[in-house]
């Protein structure tokens, strides 16, 4: 991405529990990128009475906006977009403390109301999981959102004072948690849950979940089960991970809880009222798992700038859009990577018959040709490795974790070594190490034959027998050096993958060669 014309967006975010702040560098409507985010524990809800919020919670949050509107100002943020949530919402005194905030620090907070931040919870996960009918649920340190998903667009949004932050505050006295103040809190969850009458009228639809509580639970199933990404993007949390996680928080005390591998030892104290508020909702949307989303209403808010020119700020393919976001962000070869995913496309269409794939394994070829080479970014030797760690870390919204690790195994594979799931085969299935194999050897020979990024190699064209595939090259002139690299790199490979010898040879007549020097072989003549 061209950093002199991109834009930086700064979104404040003051919930409840915790104050957040991200950057993202970006160019509406082209790509963007997370560039900081700074993280501050403020409490807001702490000691909140009738009167509103206490002076130890106001002070913790204005010294937390003091410090992100300087880091903003220093970092040379063009844009400042700064919301507010539950707690000042809720608060008496949350008008006197937007007044003063905006006064004294220079920040004005826009403070959304429950239906609103559900909505921008809405636009934050519908841009990373593709929807079209379900419920997201974001829970927080004060409240919990529930939004209604119908036909890919934000329906209906409720908010519930169900909180982890709210939930602990009222009812846990004791470390760790009493059976009386479990139930206390179950009843009072579903209470609150009742009142959002459309809720059971979405049983059975998928469920997406956000927010702090939520990505917690997630991550610690994530160390539970030793997940191989580094990235949340396309994980699914499980009811039983959540169940036994709760068995954990009510037989732990804190100092143990907050040792917890995937747990924030901060949020060691909250965690509890949250996972039960989640294990309640899939209750009532009879589901087993939760999808989990990265996005949540920072992103919302940031995709309704980044997303102003749609009639609604959410892409309409997020798994198309996510693989050119990567691809423009690490400055990749526009035009070498759309000929190789050309030719490797045309490969994968001819040999369809021995291969047996479709439009699903398609999709992941193409997706692996435009990113093959972001590793050069990183430096030309072992860049096949760097592009593997950059989709690997970076993770790719809208695909499951196998895709994605299918994904970047190919970018792995696509200059040279024999494919090895071993480093995924928890998220890999039984034939995967084949289809691996098999979209990895075209993907190499489409990498060899654009080898010199001058798209010389208008089309190939694929025949086999029994014994011999063969692929002659179209182009105007006789591909020398496409041939060389074919030959060398990727014929081994196409013969692994497709149990057949392998020829490359041309249309164009050969090069004439100095006399006395021996001529490179480039496969069998035509008329053999």
């Amino acid at each position: 991405m061209d950093t002199s014309s991109a834009h930086r967006f700064a979104i404040i975010d003051l919930g409840s529990n915790t104050a957040r702040l991200v950057v993202m560098q970006a160019i509406p409507g082209y790509a963007y990128r997370l560039v900081d985010q700074v993280r501050e524990v403020v409490r807001l809800r702490q000691g909140m009475t009738d009167e509103g919020m206490s002076e130890p919670a106001m002070a913790r949050g204005f010294s937390s906006l003091r410090l992100f509107k300087r880091f903003c100002d220093s970092t040379a943020a063009d844009t400042i977009l700064p919301i507010a949530t539950s707690a000042v919402r809720e608060a008496a005194n949350g008008p006197v403390f937007v007044d003063r905030v905006a006064r004294e620090i220079g920040i004005s907070l826009q403070v959304l109301d429950g239906e609103r931040e559900a909505y921008y919870d809405a636009i934050g996960a519908l841009n990373e999981v593709p929807m079209k009918e379900g419920i997201v649920v974001d829970i927080g340190g004060g409240s919990v959102q529930v939004s209604d998903i119908c036909e890919g667009s934000f329906h209906a949004g409720a908010s519930v004072t169900l909180g982890a932050l709210a939930l602990t505050e009222r009812f846990v006295k004791n470390d760790p948690a009493t059976d009386d103040e479990i139930k206390g809190m179950a009843t009072e969850i579903r209470r609150q849950l009742d009142s959002v009458t459309w809720l059971r009228e979405k049983r059975g639809d998928m469920l997406v979940g956000l927010g702090g509580t939520i990505r917690n639970l997630a991550r610690i199933e994530s160390e539970r089960v030793h997940h191989p990404l580094g990235t949340l993007h396309g994980f699914t949390l499980s009811r039983d991970s959540i169940e036994e996680s709760i068995q954990l928080f009510r037989e732990l005390p804190l100092q143990d809880r907050q040792g917890i591998p995937g747990l924030n030892s901060d949020r060691a104290d909250i965690i509890l009222p949250g996972a039960m508020v989640l294990v309640a909702i899939m209750d009532r949307l009879d589901v087993d798992s939760v999808a989990i989303s990265e996005n949540g209403v920072r992103e919302g808010v940031f995709f309704e700038r980044f997303w102003q020119h749609l009639s609604e700020p959410v892409i309409p393919d997020v798994r198309r859009f996510s693989v050119l976001n990567l691809a423009r962000n690490y400055d990749y070869e526009e035009q070498h990577a759309n000929h190789v995913r050309f030719l490797a496309g045309r490969l994968f269409e001819q040999l369809t018959s021995l291969h047996g794939y479709g439009l699903p394994e398609r999709e992941l070829l193409d997706a692996a040709a435009l990113l093959h080479d972001l590793g050069r970014i990183v430096g030309y030797n072992s860049h096949h490795r760097h592009s593997q760690t950059l989709v690997e870390y970076n993770g790719l919204p809208g695909f499951s974790p196998r895709e994605s690790a299918i994904i970047a195994l190919l970018t792995r594979y696509h200059r040279k070594g024999n494919p090895d799931i071993s480093d995924y085969e928890l998220l890999l299935e039984r034939d995967d190490e084949i289809l691996l194999t098999r979209l990895a050897a075209i993907l190499r020979v489409a990498e060899c034959l654009e080898r010199g990024r001058n798209a010389d190699i208008d089309d190939v064209i694929a025949t086999w027998s029994d014994n011999v595939l063969r692929m002659t090259l179209i182009s105007d002139e006789y591909p020398a050096v496409e041939l060389w690299q074919a030959e060398r790199n990727a014929a081994q490979l196409m013969e692994d993958a497709f149990t057949r010898s392998v020829r490359f040879d041309s249309f164009a007549p050969p090069l004439e060669w100095p006399e006395g020097e021996q001529r490179p072989s480039h496969g069998l003549p035509l008329d053999q």
